[in-house]
């Protein structure tokens, strides 16, 4: 369903609807702004109506995956188990559309190409792919942090005479792995949830691992009805944890002590208790597993011990086993990824000492051999944080690009992951340096939601025209942010938090680690305190208030 009622000139235009995009229209209109959103799929959901590979799933428990900002979704919606798979999460956002009615105020099947702001009228001039105009006071990115896929540049590319797919662009219909021989390529967190349901179909599937990943359980299961009647029942309770926890999870640090004041044996039963429970727990062990090395050496043994048990060739259980830091890189969780490293039908192929060469008519050439292969899958990740936002054409004041402004990556600076100087009225949900991609999404993108809200509401009852980050507080911002990512052990290893996934791209630390519930509470302020940290503009004034 395409949106005919094409809005010329808006309060608010907003890009994406997924959950960041959806909330956002919600809360504007609620609010009294017109506003118009676009969204370059047919349809609701984001990233995940693009992520529809095989085992597509959240590492989110679904309880917490979802709105909390209405009590009626709360109680009409229910879950079926523990980690929601793609499908359910994307009937999800299927029904919060059509319960709020939002898809009347979505044009669908629409890319943004440019975003200009007009500093002479104060607007956005707004264009899409298909050469419309539009106009609005305030522009807002909806995009998400993982939504540019990213394919490495391999020789030969389009050589390929078999079928070839992306994870994070998977056709609708099933792809048949049946009597396949099938290359994936990537064992981030997507390539790590498909090879178990691809290696059950196809007659082979060779996995091409450049980097090996900390993978735990999840041990998913089908929730309990008795146990989801008590989270509806207390859900006021649930909202209040997670919106101001760590990282927007209901799960805490187990042991609020260092992992070395522990025996090796008391350790290991702890480590061994997390395991079992399964989800995304592991790390909140034990407090200090992301800042002290020694501390999170004793989780990375004990992950890469429970792989050697697991894969029964030694040599291939020690390709599968990391030497850097546990959760430097992304968590991930699995069901049965390293078992099915023990099917006869299943190869591991290590690109480091075997690099890929080029992609040939028939297959995959490493240095070793050519693979001949009936389809390739690449989950070769995506252009993390920047890389959605430079797909577009934004421009802000003097017509400086944002991809200028932010062309080292050691310069990429925003205030809150929210503003960037320069660029007046224009918001980021979960922008670089927000805590995005470090907590569960959907909570941080409600907290951006509101306090963009909040701030339009007190700019249209105070008669302000523009907003505007002070350079100051942005570039305070920005090294708080970077000293507080010094002091753990994610800047010292290469991971696509770092852009290290991405050839040629500046290194940096572009999220916000100081936790969920600590962020909201320094926003609180800025907006308590007048957003004083922010050039504001009268509508009957021209010089900027202090």
């Amino acid at each position: 369903m395409t949106n005919t009622n094409k809005g010329v000139n808006v309060d608010a235009i907003v890009i994406g609807a997924g959950f960041a995009g959806l909330y956002m229209v919600h809360r504007l209109r609620e609010a009294g702004f017109s506003v118009q959103a676009f969204e370059a799929a047919p349809d609701v959901g984001g990233v995940w109506y693009a992520n529809r590979y095989p085992g597509a799933r959240c590492d989110s428990e679904s309880i917490i995956y979802n709105y909390t900002f209405s009590e009626e979704l709360i109680q009409e919606w229910t879950w079926t188990s523990r980690f929601p798979e793609q499908a359910e999460i994307l009937k999800y956002l299927s029904f919060v559309a059509d319960r709020l009615d939002l898809r009347r105020s979505i044009q669908f099947n629409t890319r943004i190409a440019a975003a200009h702001y007009d500093e002479k009228q104060k607007k956005w001039l707004i264009y899409t792919d298909e050469g419309e105009k539009l106009t609005a006071k305030y522009f807002i990115t909806g995009v998400g942090c993982l939504s540019a896929s990213n394919i490495p540049n391999f020789k030969g590319l389009t050589s390929f005479q078999g079928q070839a797919y992306h994870t994070g662009h998977w056709p609708h219909e099933k792809v048949d792995f049946t009597g396949k021989r099938v290359g994936l390529i990537g064992t981030g967190s997507s390539g790590i949830q498909a090879t178990p349901v691809i290696a059950q179909e196809a007659e082979h599937l060779t996995v091409f691992q450049r980097t090996p990943a900390y993978s735990t359980p999840a041990r998913n299961y089908p929730y309990d009805p008795e146990f989801l009647k008590q989270v509806k029942e207390n859900y006021a309770d649930i909202r209040q944890k997670i919106r101001w926890s760590k990282m927007g999870y209901l799960h805490t640090i187990v042991n609020d002590r260092s992992a070395l004041e522990d025996s090796p044996e008391q350790r290991n039963e702890e480590y061994e208790k997390i395991w079992e429970r399964g989800g995304l727990g592991f790390s909140q062990t034990y407090n200090d597993l992301l800042v002290d090395e020694a501390a999170n050496e004793t989780a990375s043994e004990f992950i890469r011990l429970k792989i050697a048990e697991t894969v029964k060739d030694p040599k291939v259980a020690e390709k599968l086993q990391p030497s850097y830091y546990y959760s430097a890189k992304r968590p991930v969780l699995d069901t049965n990824y390293y078992e099915t490293f023990n099917r006869e039908n299943v190869t591991l192929i290590d690109v480091k000492s075997s690099p890929i060469v080029e992609v040939t008519p028939k297959g995959l050439k490493t240095s070793e051999q050519e693979h001949e292969l009936d389809i390739l899958v690449f989950a070769t990740g995506y252009d993390a944080m920047t890389g959605p936002l430079f797909k577009i054409d934004i421009r802000g004041k003097n017509g400086v690009s944002l991809k200028e402004k932010w062309e080292d990556g050691t310069q990429t600076r925003t205030y809150l992951g929210l503003t960037t100087a320069g660029f007046p009225n224009m918001f980021m949900i979960t922008g670089p340096e927000s805590p995005s991609v470090l907590s569960n999404v959907p909570i941080s993108i409600e907290q951006h939601v509101e306090w963009i809200g909040d701030c339009m509401e007190h700019m249209r009852e105070q008669g302000i025209e523009t907003i505007e980050a002070k350079v100051e507080a942005e570039e305070a911002w920005s090294k708080h942010c970077f000293e507080l990512a010094q002091k753990t052990l994610m800047t010292k290893v290469d991971s696509w938090y770092t852009g290290a996934n991405i050839e040629g791209k500046s290194r940096g630390f572009l999220i916000y680690v100081g936790g969920v519930g600590e962020y909201r509470k320094i926003c609180d302020e800025v907006a308590a305190k007048n957003y004083e940290s922010f050039n504001l503009t009268l509508k009957t004034e021209k010089i900027p208030l202090s």
